[in-house]
């Protein structure tokens, strides 16, 4: 496969992303113990659907850059490498969450909200992450080339959002038991370690 190396890249750079604990991982938390399975599978639903949106603003505009000014998209590519080095060292000094979090965790339940309203809560919690975009911008200038095809980025497009909805669909089904949620929150003091790494190694894939 021609594009094979790109795609890997890609695939690392969004597990690491997608696994953090963010605004995602909360709503689909908020959603797990207070909605239920059902609920919070449509919410994931939405999660996953954003991904797309924020694909097709990044093809269009690194396309439109590229036709008007390549030395503007340079310019991109070196601020987007500052901003994942700056992300990156964010993460890793990232403080240790306190023990007793898990105790404040909401238990209690509510009535269960309409489907649709689960799936639109997950697409604006993520379509308007403003850290989404960045790292969608980042993603697609400094790790995406500008010689691959628009189809080829379409699909890398829809492998993160269907990645992105399997994965908060399994955290879903996981979260909505209470034994396992103070084990998750606790794991994402490593994630960010984890991701600080990645973000960092991208930012110097830039200067090389």
């Amino acid at each position: 496969m021609e594009y094979l190396d790109e795609f890997l890249l890609i695939v690392i750079a969004h597990f690491f992303a997608v696994a953090s604990p963010g605004p995602d991982f909360a709503v689909v938390l908020k959603q797990s113990v207070q909605q239920g399975r059902r609920n919070a599978l449509w919410t994931s639903a939405g999660v996953g659907a954003a991904i797309l949106l924020h694909v097709a603003y990044c093809v269009l505009g690194v396309a439109l850059i590229l036709t008007q000014s390549p030395s503007l998209f340079m310019a991109l590519k070196y601020v987007a490498g500052a901003y994942l080095a700056y992300l990156g060292v964010q993460a890793l000094r990232a403080a240790k969450p306190p023990t007793s979090n898990q105790d404040n965790i909401e238990t209690k339940t509510v009535a269960e909200e309409p489907v649709w309203l689960a799936f639109r809560r997950g697409f604006f919690t993520n379509a308007l992450n403003p850290k989404a975009t960045l790292f969608f911008m980042s993603l697609f200038t400094l790790v995406i080339s500008p010689t691959t095809p628009t189809s080829v980025q379409v699909g890398y497009g829809v492998y993160m959002a269907l990645a992105t909805w399997a994965w908060f669909s399994m955290l879903s089904l996981v979260l909505c038991k209470p034994s396992v949620r103070g084990f998750f929150q606790k794991s994402g003091y490593w994630f960010d370690r984890g991701i600080g790494v990645i973000l960092i190694a991208l930012a110097i894939r830039v200067v090389i």
